[in-house]
């Protein structure tokens, strides 16, 4: 009788422990939920309008490598990879960037899409040619340097929240919701010696971002730049000299060197170029 007794407690000790062994979820049962809480934000999808046009307003091609900061459920990826670019999600949360990586396999793009685990923060995404994001105002602010820093001409697009005062270069508005684009610009603030032909002047450009200024030396005046405009590493300017002449100048800048064309009102076209001092 003991030894029954004892043979039943052992069997209902061990029957809670079966049932929550049975009870464990099994790889893609996990499923997110709306307002679930995440390292620095709350997880609420990108609706599937905003997903197309913050890809269209980047102008995603084959060519692009897409790389989306807080991946959540990796539609963004899934998205840019139907369209034929390479894609990476990094996402916080390993349960959601395995719940994200399934999702990638299920829609059949895993040759060209991953998500992975990780801290945006700690994660090297300066490969990527074409950034998405949809994270909070303060985690903007904290990513733009780190954007900044990346090659001009780098596209970056956010659902939602802006930049605060670096401005986008184009924004769309969706039944309320609000979609922002940069291009990132090339660093050209300094002074530079510009060369065409035989003649040399001292031009000397501020920025803002996107948004340039500057002087060049026509001795003994200085004449101001106009219709300065920076456009990643696309550059153009025009200036009007002694003679009451305007040039036009266009060209692209490649680190510390600037070169392209210009014209003389109504005249041919002639090579410039600039070197930053």
């Amino acid at each position: 009788m003991t030894a029954f007794v004892r043979l039943l407690a052992v069997l209902a000790a061990a029957l809670p422990l079966a049932f929550a062994v049975h009870a464990q979820p099994k790889e893609g049962d996990y499923e997110p939920h709306i307002g679930q809480a995440g390292k620095d934000v709350i997880w609420v999808p990108t609706p599937d309008d905003v997903v197309d046009r913050m890809l269209r307003m980047a102008q995603v091609t084959p060519h692009d490598y897409v790389i989306d900061l807080g991946a959540g459920d990796g539609k963004i990826v899934i998205a840019a990879a139907k369209l034929g670019a390479r894609a990476l999600g990094i996402e916080y949360n390993g349960d959601m960037a395995r719940h994200a990586q399934r999702n990638v396999e299920r829609a059949g793009v895993a040759a060209r899409a991953k998500i992975v685990q990780g801290d945006i923060f700690t994660s090297d995404f300066s490969q990527a040619n074409v950034i998405t994001m949809y994270l909070l105002p303060a985690l903007n602010i904290k990513l733009r340097p780190i954007l900044l820093a990346m090659r001009p001409g780098t596209r970056v697009v956010s659902h939602s929240f802006n930049m605060e005062d670096w401005e986008p270069d184009e924004s769309a508005n969706l039944d309320g919701r609000r979609a922002y684009f940069w291009l990132v610009p090339a660093r050209v603030a300094g002074n530079w010696t510009l060369e065409m032909g035989s003649e040399r002047f001292e031009l000397v450009l501020e920025q803002r971002y996107q948004k340039v200024d500057g002087t060049v030396a026509l001795k003994p005046s200085h004449a101001g730049l106009r219709d300065a405009l920076l456009r990643g590493a696309n550059i153009s300017f025009g200036f009007i000299d002694n003679s009451g002449v305007r040039r036009d100048f266009s060209g692209r800048v490649t680190g510390n060197r600037m070169e392209g064309s210009f014209r003389v009102e109504s005249g041919a076209e002639s090579r410039w170029s600039a070197v930053k001092k």
